[in-house]
């Protein structure tokens, strides 16, 4: 008998059957199992139906191998097909990665793919190019940082000044935590590569390298061209000036300058040139005793100075008892302008006049009877003086009109910071000359008593209002408040002249107030009305309220040129004595000043108010398709006025004389849509026949004449003929303003 243990069939069944098993090894042991269990039956001898239920079990085992097998063929087609289809997305993804890489080196450009892990994916053969010493290694498996480390190291690669590629290294991995940005880099033989960088949307990094140097190079060449040009713009100005002028930069060599620098020192022009020391030209005038010493060391201690230096002024005589008017002064960069100007003239003046008081006071205390012949002397030397300072600003105004209309010209220009700071530096150095030329004429008009007024209702609000808009911006840059109380009162009095002794009181509380504020108000007493200009400035000695209305006295002398010269209160004082008002000042060493001016009786107002002024730029809305008719004998005012109204879009006939101008506009055969007549002093009958010969070829014109004549019976003349007065230097608002109101005339 046997020993094994039992077991089913159904169990041996299983335990034969692998599921490892392939699916034709299952079949082959299914079918050796049937055949035993067929053999079996066949010889068995069981009466009980054994045999049948055996195999009736291998039947149903048979059923079962046909459908695994079936479900193993299933999946065999399955796992093919899959096969299939991934093959196919192998070819297609191959052909995917030929095509970018083909299309990708179509690229002019550099391009380089690193993934998210900064890794390099693939690039194209200019990537690197510039760079020939390094570019075998840069390819694909190449981390970020290797790639900047590479590059830093080429020697193709100009580093800037005082930095080493490690540094470099450093700045260029910084800029890729950013997700975007682009630079320029440098290269040997001027060479430049603008660097892009930009994040995929899966992390990666995308690096695009231009060569930039056609652009580079063609921005250099127009920037070049550009400075010429502001330079010849520049030297104009500065030869259309009577000052001698230089400038130097930061290193003290010699950037600019102008011939009549090299005129008043008399310097050899050859000496003047592009880059001259500053030391050295000092050191040959010195070596030919061309100037004074004292002054030329005076010059140099303060160029020498460390630290910032406040504008010098001092005389400086020069070889042949020439004295010039020396001014130095700093510039933001730390260079510094030098301005020369020839004052012997007045120095002598000025000394003619002390010699003669110093005569008049010895023959006073010696001979009585000499007396009135002794200041019949001095009443003609005054009167000398008063015309040479009246004649001497005339012929100063033209040259400075046609400076201040070049500037003009230059303001819708594109410039570069510089050059536009070095122009309104000029302009306001410009807007100080005529404002002293406008001091020193009041002055002389007032003296002379030939000037006359015109007493009128002048309602005060609308005046000291205006007032307040055109000193509100300058107390904003100062620091300070400007406060004005409102007023219906009307007083009687010169609205010209009334205006100017209150601009002249706000402008001296402003300049003398070094913090805080000032308050203009009206008051009304028993004696009338009174203006009071009250500040919060350091006060005025008890000793010093009679010397601050002389001419060219400032108290403690700490204004520059360029804010004044002295002459405001003597304006005031001779003003209001002309206009029957008064004057009068309370102020103590440390508590301020308050300047009171007595206006008398209020007046009614019968006078229509001023309009207020339009706030709108003139020059936006001017008309275009403008004939002009310009007439100026003087060669730079004409270039000058035409150079400016052209770059206006006005079309401008300009002539030198009247003969001219009727001669021109009867052969075009059009009547000009306006007429600018520049009038030398004394002159102006001419302008008024040109006028009238105008008017009666083509009816009234539109007419503005231009002089430096500011009587008040020339003024009232023009403006009975129709062509009120500009005065020079000419305003260009108030020429904007005029050319705005006019319409083009039909053809």
């Amino acid at each position: 008998m046997s020993t094994r243990p039992h077991t089913p069939r159904g169990e041996m069944a299983r335990a034969l059957l692998d599921p490892a098993d392939t699916a034709p090894r299952q079949t082959e042991k299914l079918l050796q199992i049937v055949a035993v269990l067929m053999r079996r039956v066949e010889q068995g001898t069981d009466q009980s139906g054994a045999a049948y239920a055996q195999f009736e079990r291998a039947a149903m085992l048979e059923d079962q191998v046909r459908a695994r097998t079936r479900e193993l063929e299933t999946a065999l087609d399955l796992l093919n097909e899959s096969n299939a289809r991934l093959a196919a997305a192998s070819r297609e993804t191959e052909a995917a990665r030929r095509n970018l890489t083909d299309a990708i080196e179509t690229v002019q450009e550099g391009f380089g793919l690193f993934g998210p892990d900064d890794v390099l994916v693939l690039c194209n053969s200019r990537f690197g190019l510039q760079l020939r010493d390094i570019r075998d290694r840069l390819i694909p498996g190449m981390s970020f940082a290797d790639y900047v480390e590479v590059v830093s190291a080429s020697g193709h690669l100009r580093l800037p000044d005082g930095l080493s590629p490690q540094d470099w290294a450093l700045q260029r991995l910084r800029r890729h935590r950013d997700r975007s940005t682009s630079f320029t880099v440098e290269l040997t033989g001027d060479l430049w590569l603008q660097v892009s960088e930009h994040r995929t949307g899966d992390g990666g990094t995308v690096i695009l390298q231009t060569d930039v140097t056609d652009i580079i190079r063609a921005e250099r060449e127009a920037h070049g061209r550009m400075m010429d040009d502001q330079a010849r713009i520049v030297r104009a100005t500065l030869d259309h000036i009577s000052q001698g002028v230089c400038i130097f930069d930061a290193e003290a060599r010699l950037v600019g300058w102008n011939d009549r620098a090299a005129e008043l020192l008399a310097v050899s022009r050859t000496r003047f040139r592009q880059g001259a020391a500053f030391a050295d030209l000092v050191a040959r005038m010195m070596a030919s005793q061309r100037a004074d010493a004292q002054g030329l060391n005076t010059l140099l201690a303060w160029v020498g100075t460390p630290g910032p230096r406040p504008p010098l002024r001092f005389d400086m005589t020069r070889a042949g008892d020439v004295v010039l008017d020396t001014f130095s002064q700093e510039m933001p960069d730390r260079g510094f302008v030098i301005s020369v100007t020839d004052v012997t003239s007045e120095r002598s003046a000025i000394a003619a006049l002390s010699r003669a008081n110093e005569t008049l006071e010895a023959r006073v205390a010696d001979r009585t009877r000499e007396l009135g012949e002794a200041l019949a002397h001095a009443e003609r030397a005054n009167a000398t003086r008063s015309r040479f300072v009246a004649a001497a600003s005339h012929d100063l105004l033209q040259p400075l009109s046609a400076a201040k209309l070049f500037l003009a010209s230059m303001e819708d220009e594109p410039l570069n910071p510089r050059a536009l700071d070095a122009l309104a530096k000029t302009c306001s150095a410009l807007e100080s000359v005529e404002s002293i030329l406008d001091a020193l004429l009041d002055i002389s008009r007032l003296e002379s008593g030939r000037l006359s007024v015109r007493q009128e209702a002048v309602p005060l609000g609308p005046l000291l209002a205006r007032l307040h808009q055109e000193f509100f911006p300058i107390a904003q840059d100062r620091g300070l408040s400007l406060r004005l109380r409102p007023t219906d009162a009307v007083v009687l009095s010169d609205p010209v002249w009334l205006r100017r002794i209150l601009q002249n009181l706000i402008a001296n509380a402003m300049r003398y107030t070094p913090s805080g504020g000032v308050l203009v108000g009206v008051r009304r007493d028993q004696g009338g009305l009174r203006v009071e200009v009250t500040d919060t400035g350091p006060g005025i000695p008890a000793e010093e309220h009679e010397a601050i209305f002389r001419e060219f006295h400032r108290l403690n002398a700490r204004a520059s040129a360029s804010e004044g010269m002295g002459l405001g209160l003597a304006i005031v004082e001779r003003a209001t004595a002309l206009l029957g008002h008064e004057i009068t000042l309370d102020s103590r060493l440390g508590h301020g000043s308050r300047f009171i001016l007595h206006l008398g009786a209020p007046a009614q107002d019968n006078a229509t108010r001023p309009r207020a002024p339009d706030p709108r730029n003139p020059r936006a809305s001017l008309p275009r398709g403008l004939l002009g008719l310009l007439v100026a004998e003087d060669a730079e005012m004409r270039r000058a006025l035409a150079h400016l109204l052209e770059g206006w879009g006005v079309d401008i006939l300009d002539v030198p004389d009247a003969d001219e101008a009727l001669g021109l506009t009867a052969e075009i055969a059009l009547a000009p849509d306006f007429v600018l007549i520049d009038c030398r002093a004394g002159a102006e009958d001419a302008g008024f026949a040109l006028i009238r010969d105008l008017a009666a070829r083509y009816g009234t014109l539109p007419a503005r004449l231009l002089t430096a004549n500011r009587d008040e019976p020339l003024r009232l003349r023009a403006r009975r003929a129709g062509a009120p007065l500009l005065y020079k230097p000419v305003d260009t608002h108030q020429l904007e303003r005029f050319i705005a109101q006019l319409i083009p005339r039909a053809p």
